[in-house]
């Protein structure tokens, strides 16, 4: 299975180490499904992570460390084809790393944009709570 997590999705993972989200980010690194990812996304996650409301939650080596994860473990296409869907232009690049990685699963909580569509190609849009459902993750 492969699987995006948005980077609303890790971020939130780093946040609620006990939520959905930290568990998804330990089933990947449990190799229970093949993560992609993309430098985009990596710049993404550090910009974020820089935000004044992000760092008052996440220190820094966190987020330095999962970046350095996704690094090493995650499947990165290198290119990305032009994809111009999403209500928010700045979440395209997902899109794109739909097709470009073949990836099952888009995860993401972005209810407004990206759940609205569903799906992409041969790609599921769901939420973190779905995805932990196909995994057979039970509720802690």
């Amino acid at each position: 299975m492969r699987v995006i997590l948005d980077t609303n999705v890790l971020l939130s993972g780093l946040i609620s180490p006990n939520g959905i989200p930290a568990r998804l980010i330990e089933a990947w690194l449990d190799r229970r499904f093949v993560l992609v990812s993309h430098a985009v996304q990596i710049d993404e996650i550090r910009d974020v992570s820089r935000r004044d409301k992000i760092r008052a939650l996440v220190r820094p080596a966190e987020v330095g460390r999962l970046v350095n994860q996704i690094g090493l473990v995650a499947d990165m296409p290198a290119d990305l084809p032009y994809v111009r869907r999403s209500p928010d232009p700045r979440d395209d690049f997902l899109l794109g790393l739909c097709e470009a990685g073949n990836a099952d699963w888009l995860v993401t909580g972005n209810k407004d944009d990206l759940l609205a569509l569903e799906r992409h190609g041969s790609s599921r849009i769901v939420t973190a709570a779905t995805l932990a459902d196909q995994l057979g993750m039970s509720k802690r």
